[in-house]
């Protein structure tokens, strides 16, 4: 207003001369309102997100680990009291009490989120699915491959006898790393000189498990990244290696040694790659809880166990053989906007998993309001406190589980130093770390 009345006071003569000093500043206000403004308004959008976000994560939050450690304690009486006295009855009784906790996340895929998971696979393959012991190799897309593998388990029969090779800080998330290590999941250090005894006696264990089960080995070792993508392109660059584009350079001793210790017990390798189509938002933890829905689109291919060559160096070129195959199929993926060369297959969304959190959530809350008729809990000042401590655990563990499966968050890539041809390649160094 000053700057207005000013400019009308001053004679045009003036004015003219001054034309050029007296716009800036006046231009300056008014985008620095607008911008406060607009600023002011992306804050308030993006804060009423975050409480909308909060308000979706803490219910399902408190429902997920209140009948998640309800399913630890079974596990944990299972384990001290039956297991002693029989492994096999104990691993039926697990294999369905992690059937019980998992499918709540199947459900949060399948119905609350709506995410639509597409099969492109020969008849063949998909009849046996869930029908034999299986080594499952897979790409490593986004933050949710664990989930959607748990997704094609629950619809093939195998979920709760679904295993994954994991990262060791993994079993000491609360509930879900938990019930995986009472699951009988192998947890690594990423240290080879560690982790060789520990991988080869935990295949060597699932033996004589008594049902179908599925083995999940992500050889690429870490999630993709664009950074983690430059870092290998770098490294293959200097070793002559074929340039990945869509995939990184797979680390083949944990792959050799699954291969080496289960040739005899699992007769298939399910060779799966998992893409995102164009119009498709990225499928994440996050995203999830919003409701917001995606596409995936997996690939398998079954290869016969008998059919891998005798020698680990064999074992090991085949699986990079393999990935390169991964990435020109992913360029194709990228062209076409589907795996055009394999049927498409029904594998349409199951019902149990919505009885299973119908359940539940009956059982939950009838428990709760019996626990606060009996208690009185919020009566009391101090109930209330406790209530709202309570709660805001919850909200930060879920926040926690978010951040530990977003793909930005984990390590970065690690190049190792250009050697000749014959120094070996990321995933032939013994203190490689993975991520």
């Amino acid at each position: 207003m000053i700057l207005t009345l000013s400019y009308h006071l001053i004679p045009i003569s003036q004015t003219q001369k001054n034309q050029k000093f007296l716009q800036p500043p006046l231009f300056s206000f008014c985008t620095l309102k607008s911008l406060y403004f607009l600023f002011k308004k992306i804050k308030l959008v993006e804060v009423f997100g975050m409480a909308i976000v909060s308000l979706v994560i803490l219910p399902l939050g408190v429902f997920f680990f209140c009948s998640g450690l309800i399913v630890n304690l079974i596990q944990a009486i299972c384990f001290v009291f039956i297991r002693p006295l029989s492994k096999s009855t104990y691993r039926k009784i697990n294999r369905q009490l992690a059937e019980l906790l998992w499918l709540e996340l199947v459900w949060i895929f399948d119905w609350w989120a709506g995410v639509q998971i597409k099969v492109f696979t020969d008849p063949e393959t998909f009849r046996l699915m869930g029908k034999e012991h299986a080594l499952l190799i897979c790409n490593h897309k986004s933050d949710i491959d664990w989930l959607v593998g748990w997704v094609l388990a629950q619809r093939s029969g195998c979920l709760g006898s679904a295993l994954a090779v994991m990262k060791k800080s993994s079993k000491f998330l609360p509930v879900i790393g938990w019930s995986m290590w009472f699951s009988e999941y192998l947890f690594l250090e990423r240290n080879w000189a560690k982790d060789e005894n520990t991988l080869k006696s935990g295949l060597q264990r699932l033996k004589d498990f008594p049902r179908p089960f599925w083995l999940a080995l992500f050889v690429e070792g870490t999630r993709f990244t664009q950074a983690k993508l430059l870092a290998a392109q770098e490294y293959a660059a200097s070793q002559g290696l074929p340039i990945p584009r869509n995939v990184l350079i797979p680390r083949t001793k944990g792959f050799v040694s699954a291969v080496s210790n289960m040739r005899s017990f699992a007769p298939a390798i399910y060779d799966i790659t998992l893409a995102i189509p164009k119009s498709s938002p990225p499928p994440t933890i996050l995203n999830l809880f919003k409701g917001k829905s995606s596409v995936v689109h997996v690939h398998i291919k079954r290869h016969l166990m008998k059919e891998l060559p005798e020698t680990d160096d064999s074992v090991a070129q085949w699986c990079k053989d393999i990935f390169v195959a991964k990435d020109a199929l992913l360029d194709k993926h990228m062209a076409d906007d589907t795996f055009s060369a394999q049927e498409l297959q029904d594998h349409g969304r199951s019902k149990k998993s919505l009885v299973v959190v119908t359940s539940w959530a009956c059982l939950l809350i009838f428990g709760a309001l019996k626990f606060l008729q009996w208690s009185s809990l919020l009566s009391s000042r101090r109930g209330i406190a406790f209530t709202v401590s309570g709660l805001a655990v919850v909200t930060v563990l879920m926040h926690i589980l978010i951040r530990f499966s977003q793909s930005e968050r984990s390590a970065p890539a690690k190049v190792a130093p250009a050697k000749t041809k014959n120094e070996g390649n990321p995933s032939e160094t013994g203190d490689d770390k993975q991520h």
